[in-house]
């Protein structure tokens, strides 16, 4: 039997980094929380409201 293949345009509910991170932890020592944070400054940079932009 085969696989089920995906649709073309459609993207998989995990990707293999999602996978890897489920599997090895976030950085490659599993069960370990994931140190990474946002700092201040990049709060800072980080629009609040997205403009979605304008059709031409």
């Amino acid at each position: 039997m085969e696989k089920e293949r995906q649709v073309n345009g459609v993207e998989p509910e995990k990707s293999e980094d999602d996978i890897q991170r489920e599997q090895l932890g976030p950085r490659g020592v599993p069960g370990a929380p994931d140190p990474a944070k946002m700092t201040p400054q990049r709060a800072k940079k980080t629009p609040k409201h997205v403009d979605p932009g304008h059709t031409a």
